[in-house]
Formats: structure tokens, sequence, C-alpha cells
């Protein structure tokens, strides 16, 4: 209730004298006395700046022009965190590690509930900062702050923390096994967390504040740093299930409902399917098996290069102007990698559509193809991206298996078709995806990774840009209309995001 008083009628010379106090005092009833908002003016604007300000003071809170030590609550508005920890720093302006540091959906929440709403994850920009106001990040401390999104965090492949990430993988492999997605999902999100600290984790004090991580997780986190291992992962990984599930799925072309199938009647290893005469397997399984040792052997990256300039020779021949972009873990700069992912478009519209079938027929006639399925386009132009975080894309593209000439073998010199001994070759998993030029960006950028990066990606584009994302294009739903991207870093602009490079996407 905000009655008019009578001292709202005094003159105005005495009014103006009003001017000079801080805005925290103010003619409106301060509700909310544990809240002093400050609001960025950076990409905001003096005038919504102003128009804001005033509506937090109708609402009860307490506003400060500007910053100083009683600001409990920074709010800014299409700025990243590390854009609001260099402005704060060009101004010369200090917080504590008390002050709660939000994107402008935590204002407008409140505003519309009319009182403070409780701080999510999602609410947080990513800040990592020091306690004291010098602004040199620590290399461990309690209060850095960290976005729940893995597409507002940079994420190399130098994770300090692996003892904690390979726990929480392989809790999620088992929950996945195990077909308890939640769960699944959890520690996966802990675990990319994790992977993106910069600093080795070496108390609980350090992880306390940190999103995603639960009673579970900490628990871990702790028999780790007390033992050096976690007797609960060693459990879980000595279970029947989860060996079996584990050796089925290494299979190319087997899955979750097959491993279940397998289990159920009765198969555990690997050598009780090869000794099933009367079993059916796909001929993707078939070649599965008969080229298992290599599949499942990493790859390199000098192999995959060679794969890389393999499949651009032969498709510059029939199209020069193709772009053929090699993309998954070697983008984000891996040494090693389960198999090849391979981009190809070309800029004169069209042109792309005969690319696939005319690469997998010179393949077969070199006789470099081991394996080859294709799956044809089904894509509509006027379907909306997808709502769900893991969703498929639907451009034209081929699961291959490849014979890839060994060091010092010429590929005109593979012989030896049957997989005899002494062969020169290794057999090696490529996916090719050919998409039209204007989809190239976005496609680029879905099949590049990480898998977590991805969906966190898509998540952010829903929960907090109330836009469309996927493999095929960006659709703001407020304005009704596809948005275009010539590259990545257009893409990152449209969500408002700081460009990650593809090896700062690790998560």
């Amino acid at each position: 209730m905000n009655p008019m008083s009578q001292s709202a009628l005094v003159p105005l010379r005495k009014k103006a004298k009003m001017v000079h106090i801080s805005q925290s005092f103010c003619q409106h009833h301060i509700k909310f006395k544990e809240i002093v908002l400050f609001l960025v003016e950076r990409k905001m604007g003096s005038s919504r700046r102003a128009f804001l300000m005033d509506l937090a003071r109708k609402r009860g809170f307490q506003t400060e022009i500007e910053l100083s030590d009683s600001v409990t609550h920074i709010v800014a508005e299409n700025n990243s965190g590390p854009e609001v920890l260099k402005w704060l720093q060009s101004k010369n302006l200090g917080f504590t590690d008390k002050t709660h540091i939000l994107d402008i959906s935590w204002f407008t929440e409140c505003m519309e509930a009319k009182h403070p709403v409780e701080i999510q994850n999602r609410h947080l920009l990513t800040v990592q900062q020091d306690c004291s106001a010098n602004f040199n990040p620590p290399l461990s401390s309690s209060c850095v702050q960290v976005s729940q999104y893995a597409c507002q965090r940079r994420t190399t492949l130098q994770d300090t923390n692996r003892i904690f990430t390979d726990a929480f993988d392989i809790l999620a492999e088992y929950f996945e096994f195990s077909e308890n997605k939640g769960r699944k999902v959890a520690f996966l999100r802990a675990s990319s967390l994790i992977k993106s600290l910069p600093f080795p984790i070496t108390a609980m004090k350090e992880v306390e504040r940190l999103p995603w991580l639960g009673d579970q997780m900490k628990a871990i986190i702790e028999e780790i740093l007390e033992e050096g291992k976690s007797y609960k992962v060693l459990e879980l990984m000595s279970e029947e299930r989860y060996k079996s599930f584990k050796q089925f799925t290494s299979v190319f072309g087997v899955g979750l409902k097959t491993s279940d199938k397998w289990y159920r009647m009765g198969f555990r290893t690997l050598e009780d399917i090869k000794n099933e005469k009367e079993l059916k397997l796909t001929k993707m399984q078939k070649c599965g098996f008969l080229y298992y040792e290599d599949i499942t052997s990493s790859v390199s990256w000098a192999e995959a290069e060679t794969t890389d300039q393999l499949i651009k020779s032969i498709v510059w021949k029939f199209v020069p102007d193709a772009v053929v972009t090699l993309t998954g873990g070697f983008r984000r700069g891996k040494k090693n990698g389960h198999d090849v992912d391979i981009i190809i478009t070309c800029p004169r519209k069209g042109k792309e559509k005969n690319i696939l079938h005319n690469t997998i027929s010179v393949l077969k006639n070199q006789g470099l193809l081991l394996f080859s399925d294709i799956i044809e386009s089904t894509f509509v132009e006027t379907k909306l991206p997808s709502k769900h975080v893991d969703a498929l894309d639907h451009f034209q593209k081929a699961f291959l298996i490849l014979k890839l000439p060994t060091q010092q073998t010429a590929i005109g010199d593979i012989i030896d078709p049957c997989g005899c001994e002494g062969r020169k070759w290794k057999a090696v998993r490529l996916d090719l995806v050919i998409t039209p030029y204007e989809q190239y960006s976005y496609a680029l950028l879905g099949w590049t990774g990480s898998r977590q990066f991805e969906r966190d990606l898509r998540r952010y584009t829903t929960h907090e840009r109330k836009m469309m994302l996927d493999n095929h294009g960006l659709y703001d739903k407020s304005k009704k209309v596809f948005l275009k991207a010539s590259n990545e870093e257009e893409i990152f602009e449209h969500l408002g995001l700081d460009y990650l490079e593809p090896w700062e996407r690790n998560a």
C-alpha cells in the first residue's frame, strides 16, 4: 500500500532537495529491506534502466543508482558474466562475495510476482570472481559462481578433476543402462560442470555453491577426496548387468534395446553372442563383430586427417566448390576419437544433393567401402526446430565403415577385401552429413558438439531466450521468424552469448 502523504504537497523548491538523496531512500514504501538492487546500464540503456528502477521501487524494492557496499543484487540484461565483470572493472566498481550477479530474468520474475523470488541456477550469470575487489580469478575458491548452462562455460580438454568426472561419467552410463534417464542426465550435468572448473577440487567447501551437485554427487566427491576412490562406483561397475551392457553396446549397431533383449535371453558376454549360431544379426551388427577390434580401438588424429583428405579428394573432383569440414571431437581439439564426422555442403543451391551417392560410388569402386547405411533427408522447410534437446536432425547422411590404409600404404595398394591376416588397412567408422548451404552453420554447430554442450545450448535457447534451436536453424518465437546465420559467431550473437571456440565446448 502506498497512499499519498501530505509531504507530497510541499512546495516544489522543497522537493528539489530530495534529488541529492540516494534513490534507495524514496517515496515508495520499502517492503524488502534485505535486498538492494543495482541495474547495469550496459546494453540496457539509460531510459529502460530508469523505468525498471522506478518499477522496482513501486514493488517495494530498494535500488541504487551507483554501485555501493549496500548492493546485494546486480542485475544485467543481454550480458554474460564476463561482460559484467569487465564492465565493473572498467568503472572501478567492486563487490563482495555475497553479491548476487543475476540475469534480467530474475528481476522480471520478481516484478511479476511482486516479491523476491528464489534465485535459481538459471538466473545466475557466469562470473568467476575473487572475493576481494581486485578482479583476479582464483585458482580455487568457494566464492566461484558457475552458470548452470555449459554454453556459458569455457570447457577445454584440460580436465583438472578427471578423478571425479570419470566417476560421474561411469554413473551416468550405469543409469543409462538401467534406463533411468533422470539420474543419467543428473550425473552428466554434474560431470560437465566439474570439467569446466579452472582449479582442482581439494576440499568440499569448494563445491558448496556449485549448481547441479546434489547430496549424492557431493558424497561421491567427499569419498574420493578421503579415500582416493569411490567404492560405490566400483560396486556398480562390478554388477553383471553393467558389465554385459558395456560389452554389448561396444558393438557397432547395438543399442540399449538390443542389449536388453540379449541380456534377457541369458547372454552375458560377446563370446556368448558369437557362439549362438541361431541368433539373427543385422548387417550393421555383423560388420560390428567382424571389424570389432578396429572399430573399438580409437581413431587417431592422423587417421581422421587421412579420412578427411580422402573424402575431400573425391568430392572436389565433381563439386570443386564444395565445403568439406571435419567436425565432432576432432574439431574440438581431441587427438583421438571413436569415429570420424564430416559435414559437406555447397554454396550453389541444390548442388549438394548428389554428393553423398556419388562419393559412396567412388568409395565402392576404389574398394574402400566395407559397410554403408544411407538415410535420405526428411527435412521440411516450414517445420519448426524440435523442442527436445536430444532430437536428431533430418539431413541426408550415411554411416560408413571404410578401409583406411595404414601408414606407408597407398590407397591404390589396399588389397585383401576379405579381412585376412596381414592386411594393410584399418576399418574406421565414418559419418557423412549433407546439408543445404543456408543451414550449414547450424549443422556445423550441432555436429561439433560436445553432446552436453549442445543439450545445454538448446535448453538455454528455450528457457532463457524463448527461442527454438536445432541443427537446422534458430526460430524466434516472439518475432515468429527464422534467424539466418552465415557462421557460428552469428548464432551465438543471436542468443546473446559470448562466442566459444570449438575447443572450448568440451563439456
